[in-house]
């Protein structure tokens, strides 16, 4: 992973491959953001206008190259677009700065050093550019032959950028040290989701999955238990165990623990882990299933905030649960019509074996109530009206009390992952309503996404406050990469169950 110094070098005489530097979008043209001084004053301060005849406007996330001026020991002035020129007095956006970081750590893959002197007014400016390096020069390329074995590389084999260099920050400030740290800690684990995530189905089982948490959370002093198939049939987890029976991989519920001796708050995060979605007996048709090795990404997302937390030694206890399955059609699969007995003792009849998500969360969510947590968070690539309804960027968030919904929001807002309230309609919930059951695993077909959040609100415990992520959308690009997120696993939802849980831990959520 790119390593991250903070400097007070001078950007002249700094030895380095590249120097990154921030170019707003002002109202007569580019202009040269705070920061890159230096930089403008070896082009005579004319490199606004040298920008503008390269075509560059400063628009987010464009990136132009140009050869540094004389005088100067790295060779490369890569200028990097941030958006809109803040109103006087106001500082850059966090999150322009992220995805800007972002942009430009993704066009220096071969490189060993770049100096990156965006504007920095405080810590929290260190923390979103740090971030943005980070998360922005990841690669996965394990399984190409030209990539090195294990080691990373792009397409053209090149390594990512090993080494960025904090212009502006402070190496000796206690904040800017501690927000190149926590930094740190959330972007490693969010790149091991996007890891997981980008790991194809047959090296990646719920067996292998349970094994990689066992491993992480020995490493980080989380408490960790693995329930496999025979504990699953003695505890009656009918839910997990009806979307696994499909499969010759067998289920698995992971609980991580993750304990404060200050905590005061307990949070619970809830992933559902399906490693591989073929539909099941209501097989997915052509198209539809070629990137289901994602459909895991929200018990990826849990595992990788909880162990963000423990790196972060957060004041909170948080655990974890991933219901990890892989949906299979076969002899022995679960059919539409057949009845399970989930682990709470409801009872839920299958219409729809693609509806699987909800059945493996649904457990989960009961174990997690029986610990009594002062608040649920459920993550989840649940359903595709979510993905109709807000597009392939944005999560939805879904919540049993109205504040903790918007708390949610705010959350994810503020770290840079948009998301969108949704509402839970009352009157869908008569559409799960079966005859030979308690409910249906399906109900009104407009309005699915809702109607998934509506059957998950049954199996969480009287009382407790819960919300419920709808990733499907941002979990997995297939398009292009942009800003500091790659095509492929994205990570989403790590950032903000990080956040969550930060603001419990300081008092400051509920």
């Amino acid at each position: 992973m790119t390593a991250l110094t903070l400097s007070t070098a001078a950007a002249p005489g700094l030895r380095a491959d590249a120097i990154v530097i921030g170019v707003a979008k002002g109202a007569k043209g580019p202009v040269v953001a705070p920061g890159a001084e230096a930089v403008d004053k070896a082009y005579d301060g004319r490199l606004a206008g040298v920008l503008e005849t390269l075509g560059a406007s400063g628009a987010e996330g464009e990136v132009t190259k140009l050869p540094a001026p004389s005088g100067f020991k790295a060779p490369l002035v890569v200028a990097v677009g941030l958006g809109a020129e803040p109103e006087k007095d106001s500082g850059y956006d966090g999150e322009a700065l992220r995805k800007a970081a972002g942009a430009a750590a993704r066009t220096l893959t071969g490189a060993k050093k770049a100096a990156f002197a965006l504007p920095v007014e405080d810590a929290a400016d260190v923390g979103a550019i740090s971030e943005g390096v980070l998360l922005g020069a990841y690669s996965f390329d394990a399984y190409k032959n030209n990539a090195g074995g294990k080691d990373t590389k792009d397409k053209n084999g090149k390594a990512p950028l090993a080494e960025a260099s904090l212009l502006g920050a402070k190496p000796r400030d206690k904040e800017h040290k501690a927000a190149v740290e926590r930094a740190t800690a959330v972007a490693e684990e969010l790149n091991r989701a996007r890891d997981l995530i980008n790991t194809p189905p047959n090296d990646l089982n719920p067996e292998a999955f349970a094994a990689v948490a066992q491993t992480a959370a020995k490493e980080h002093g989380i408490k960790v238990q693995v329930l496999d198939v025979k504990a699953l049939e003695k505890g009656g987890y009918g839910g997990i165990l009806g979307v696994g029976v499909g499969s010759a991989a067998g289920p698995r519920l992971v609980k991580l623990s993750y304990t404060s001796a200050k905590a005061k708050k307990h949070l619970a995060f809830v992933g559902k882990g399906i490693t591989y979605d073929s539909g099941g007996i209501s097989l997915k048709p052509a198209g539809h299933n070629e990137t289901m090795k994602c459909d895991m990404s929200g018990a990826a997302a849990v595992f990788a905030a909880v162990v963000a937390v423990a790196r972060l030694g957060l004041e909170v206890n948080v655990t974890g649960w991933l219901a990890l399955a892989e949906n299979m059609p076969s002899g022995s699969a679960t059919r539409p019509g057949d009845v399970l007995r989930m682990y709470s003792g409801k009872t839920v009849e299958v219409l729809n074996t693609d509806a699987e998500g909800r059945l493996v969360l649904a457990d989960a969510l009961w174990a997690a109530s029986e610990e009594k947590p002062d608040a649920i968070v459920d993550v989840a690539t649940l359903t595709g009206a979510m993905v109709l309804a807000l597009g392939s960027r944005t999560f939805g968030v879904m919540a049993n009390d109205d504040a903790f919904r918007s708390a949610v929001h705010e959350a994810a807002e503020e770290v840079g992952e948009p998301a969108w309230p949704m509402p839970l309609p009352e009157h869908l919930r008569k559409g799960m309503d079966s005859p030979t059951a308690d409910i249906a695993n399906m109900g009104e077909r407009m309005g699915g996404g809702l109607v998934a959040g509506l059957f998950l609100r049954e199996f969480v415990g009287e009382g407790i406050t819960w919300a419920h992520l709808d990733i499907a959308g941002p979990a997995f690009n297939e398009g292009g990469p942009f800003g500091y997120t790659p095509k492929g696993g994205t990570g989403t939802a790590v950032r903000t169950l990080v956040r969550l849980a930060e603001l419990t831990a300081a008092g400051d959520l509920g």
